[in-house]
């Protein structure tokens, strides 16, 4: 598993052993994180794209939810960053 590493962390078994502990360790941790780190990705996203059309992303985000129009936030960034004239429809329906 230490396959790659660079000086005694390939080839001391103690160096080794602790470093590929230490790499599950991280691995373990930053799946979680990337879900985070995506999320909030997506909300500066959303946001920016609320922005240019007059309304802020809790504004729309609450808009949504009293329109019945359920779209998760991996979508809504997709729309606001590809499809700008699919998300101000989107927008339109909210306000």
């Amino acid at each position: 598993m230490a396959k790659g590493y660079f000086g005694r962390r390939k080839n001391v078994w103690t160096v080794a052993k602790n470093a590929v502990e230490k790499g599950l360790l991280y691995a373990y941790r930053d799946r979680k994180a990337k879900k985070r780190d995506f999320r909030a990705l997506w909300i500066q996203r959303i946001n920016a794209g609320a922005r240019e059309h007059g309304l802020s992303y809790s504004v729309l985000m609450g808009g949504l939810k009293k329109a019945n129009i359920d779209l998760n936030r991996k979508v809504l960034a997709d729309l606001a960053m590809n499809h700008p004239e699919a998300f101000k429809a989107i927008v339109d329906k909210v306000k």
